[in-house]
């Protein structure tokens, strides 16, 4: 079982009191970047591509705390540059873990293990370690050997000290679909709390360009990979709503959501997605508001979003699927093991 029932029975909670106000678009993950400050430089992320003088800024405390109100969403995703840099980001998981909200701190892990010491295990903890493939894929994903075998070294170490412990996979095009799989069983042997996976999309800072998926070759890829899971012959422990998974081998056909995964930073609210570098609002409220939705997502024509199939675009479009009717069982069935 990959989504905890505390968490699915929280986020669920929140659905339906959002519908039940009548309220059109609400955020369901907070992307919190405390820095953009890393210490890799994947070919696929443009982040450290900042100014420096943006590279040395951190979020305070204070400041992740009054975005994580002001936004409201249930779950809190710590991505960055590298979170475990931010000196104070054992101060703020534990304000969003006082605020019940469900972290998922995205690390590299290079840090990890020797930062473990600053955090206690909690049901609303989670660290997210990026994990690409196997050892040859992944360290050549971010362009530095050995950087795989520090990964796994520091989960194993975060599970045995009781941490919940799940990794994120970005797919590129030249990845092989075979490789793909047996790392999904290798990484059923260290006793994840589940995998999150996502197509690699053209991040505009990102320094190649080149392995970027188009939105049929998503498809066709993810077809291949999930086979042995759709077929019943794999049972990997995916941490998504087998909706979300539908969606990228092409068995549904969703829109983004581009309201659902707003992000904050040392900059502000991000206009409105991450991937497109417009711009910044000063609060979220002002993101709402100002922000022409109708120009965004796959049906809007924007020719910037024909070929996006990235998480957080539309797995709160797969969360909200999951409400209607025809669509629970299979929803609750993932978290029950059905």
């Amino acid at each position: 079982m990959a989504v905890q029932i505390q968490q699915a029975a929280q986020v669920g909670a929140y659905l339906v009191a959002q519908r039940l106000k009548g309220r059109e678009r609400f955020p369901l993950v907070l992307m919190l970047e405390p820095l953009f400050k890393c210490n890799l430089a994947c070919t696929g992320c443009g982040k450290i591509q900042h100014p420096v003088e943006v590279l040395r800024q951190n979020l305070t405390p204070a400041q992740c705390f009054s975005a994580v109100e002001e936004c409201g969403a249930p779950i809190v995703s710590i991505p960055g540059g590298e979170p475990l840099l931010h000196p104070q980001i054992d101060e703020i998981v534990r304000g969003l873990i006082d605020r019940r909200k469900f972290i998922y701190l995205c690390t590299n892990a290079i840090l990890l293990e020797k930062s473990l010491h600053k955090f206690t295990p909690s049901p609303y903890l989670s660290f997210s370690v990026h994990l690409d493939g196997p050892r040859e894929i992944h360290d050549r994903a971010v362009d530095r050997q050995g950087i795989f075998d520090i990964a796994v070294k520091a989960i194993q170490a975060a599970k045995a000290q009781g941490f919940r412990v799940t990794t994120n996979t970005t797919i590129f095009q030249d990845t092989d679909p075979k490789a793909i799989q047996d790392f999904f069983d290798f990484t059923a042997t260290l006793n994840l709390d589940g995998m999150t996976i996502s197509p690699g999309y053209s991040y505009a800072w990102a320094p190649d360009q080149d392995r970027f998926l188009q939105r049929e070759q998503t498809r066709a890829l993810f077809r291949q990979i999930l086979a042995p899971y759709k077929s019943g012959k794999k049972r990997w422990n995916f941490n998504h709503n087998p909706l979300f998974l539908d969606f990228l081998t092409g068995d549904k056909d969703y829109d983004c959501t581009p309201w659902g995964s707003p992000s904050y930073s040392v900059l502000g609210w991000q206009k409105p997605c991450y991937l497109l570098n417009e711009g910044y609002y000063q609060s979220f409220q002002e993101l709402l508001d100002e922000t022409d939705w109708d120009k965004y997502g796959h049906a809007s024509g924007n020719p910037h979003c024909q070929d996006c199939m990235v998480h957080c675009g539309f797995e709160p479009t797969a969360a909200i699927a999951a409400l209607q009717p025809q669509n629970m069982g299979r929803a609750l069935g993932s978290i029950f093991g059905w």
